[in-house]
């Protein structure tokens, strides 16, 4: 009878989870069963936490599983599983010690080279063994040490293959672990040599920053016939288990085309506007710190959750208690709305934060809970977060078009030193994946510093290019008539319109 996993796609072959949900995303399902594959790479990057995690969800599954182990102590495995929360119960582990095979055999006989005569009877015992459990699914950690004990890559490629015959005869899925990454190999590491024996080969990868911690990437170099996400992908290992962070494949998803207006609640803005922001767009607010960015994403998340709808906020730059406070103080209740559910607002960390990982948080939302509005703020902190990276905009265009498939409005709030320029990273500029800029700023006149708002670009529907004054106070938030008495407002800096100019036009009668 199949397994849950194995009904996946009838397509397909049968297929074994590898207890890791994402990766199983990535693999279309997961790994092939009865067939052998390989996970490899650096010390730290997470081989032994896949393959029990790969063990663990056979034992779910009510299967032998069998853990052969080379280059570790059993205790030191246990260790390790006990590290995650996880009872190896279920978990057949065989430590193999090298070491001591050859002291066994060389103690009984001089004539065949140690190395040979060690890898048979390492062999020998193996294969008793896997006769005796009749495992389902098995790991070896690792084929670098049955390299080392072969002595030769014929010899070597000749016991790999008799070993995965064994196994196969037995209906058993294989996970081989591999300590070196095949990129530096130049054809001589093991797991070069193992790659043409195995079904599905997965690499995982780690590199480390100057702040906060390391960044861990997972490809999946060879799917044998099958269907599956190429590239890299973002994962991480937390205590109890490995998050993987499949890419979005925004373009997988059918086009948005209803674009169904949100008012702000705000007449003059919703005017200004042309009716308001559209749901399946980008919206980007711009503008110096303090301008008043935050607060006018603010009002699309309340206008949608005073509708009933669900709404998010993404914080890189600010706490939560203090956005609702300061929220509070322009009339807008976000405490409400979040304890009744419509509004889910998270903080963070910098320092810990990967592309993949917000992007899944937003796609969980957004699936889960069909969340309309998304707010990102600040779109800065999300660069200095993200890292300088020359794929950071092509992570986030992926998203915004994710989201706006999805029927979202996605409002980044970004300041400014030019009128397009975000942040203060060279080159980073994401006006064009904006499909309105709304774009706020100061001025100064009679001795006192105001504000200002003019949207300067809106794909879809007519908008008002006036820039009007805005007034945030104790009363809300509203926008004044438009500042025909000045020039320059947005590129030199305010001057009042001169006796000859009419509507900033230099009278022709001059």
């Amino acid at each position: 009878m199949p397994t849950p996993e194995e009904a996946i796609d009838p397509d397909l072959p049968p297929l074994a989870s590898t207890g890791v949900p994402g990766l199983d995303t990535i693999l279309h399902g997961g790994l092939p069963r009865e067939e052998m594959h390989l996970v490899q790479g650096e010390a730290g990057t997470g081989k032994t936490t896949l393959a029990l995690q790969f063990l663990l969800a056979g034992v779910q599954l009510g299967e032998a599983t069998l853990y052969i182990t080379l280059a570790q102590s059993a205790k030191h495995l246990e260790r390790i599983a006990r590290s995650h929360g996880w009872s190896l119960a279920g978990v057949t582990v065989h430590e193999v010690s090298p070491g001591t095979v050859a002291d066994r055999i060389a103690a009984r006989q001089t004539i065949l080279p140690t190395a040979e005569a060690e890898l048979g009877e390492l062999f020998q015992e193996l294969g008793a063994l896997v006769a005796r459990i009749r495992p389902r699914r098995a790991v070896i950690d690792s084929i670098s040490i049955l390299r080392l004990l072969a002595g030769s890559s014929q010899r070597y490629h000749r016991e790999v293959v008799t070993l995965r015959q064994l196994l196969f005869e037995q209906e058993c899925t294989v996970m081989a672990l591999a300590d070196r990454p095949a990129e530096t190999a130049h054809g001589t590491l093991p797991e070069v040599d193992f790659h043409p024996l195995s079904g599905c080969v997965i690499h995982l990868d780690q590199e480390t920053r100057a702040y906060g911690d390391v960044r861990r990437h997972l490809r999946v170099v060879k799917a044998t016939g099958l269907p599956h996400s190429g590239g890299y992908h973002d994962y991480k290992i937390r205590t109890g288990h490995m998050d993987v962070y499949p890419r979005l494949d925004s373009y997988t998803r059918p086009e948005y085309s209803d674009y169904r207006p949100i008012a702000s609640g705000i007449e003059s803005l919703d005017a200004a506007l042309g009716g308001g922001l559209e749901q399946g767009t980008a919206c980007l607010v711009v503008g110096p710190s303090g301008v008043g960015k935050s607060t006018m994403a603010t009002l699309f998340v309340d206008a949608a959750a005073r509708r009933g709808h669900h709404t998010a906020v993404f914080l890189f730059d600010e706490r939560p208690e203090t956005y609702k406070v300061r929220s509070k103080a322009f009339g807008i209740d976000l405490e409400a709305h979040a304890t009744s559910g419509r509004l889910t607002m998270r903080q963070l960390d910098p320092g810990q934060i990967a592309p993949g990982e917000f992007a899944q948080q937003v796609r969980a939302l957004v699936d889960a809970r069909h969340t309309q509005v998304v707010v990102i703020d600040s779109i800065t902190g999300y660069f200095n977060a993200m890292g300088s990276s020359d794929v950071l905009i092509a992570q986030l265009h992926e998203l915004l078009t994710y989201l706006s498939r999805s029927g979202v409005l996605t409002i980044l709030a970004g300041a400014q030193e030019g009128l397009m320029s975000i942040g203060s990273q060279p080159g980073v500029d994401i006006s064009y994946l904006s499909d309105t800029i709304v774009v706020l700023h100061y001025f100064e006149t009679e001795g006192k510093l105001r504000r200002c708002c003019v949207a300067v670009k809106k794909r879809h529907g007519k908008h008002d290019s006036s820039i009007r004054e805005l007034f945030l106070d104790r009363g809300g938030i509203r926008l004044g008539e438009p500042l025909r008495q000045y020039r320059d407002l947005l590129l030199t800096g305010a001057r009042p319109t001169g006796p000859h100019e009419v509507d900033g036009e230099v009278d022709g009668d001059t």
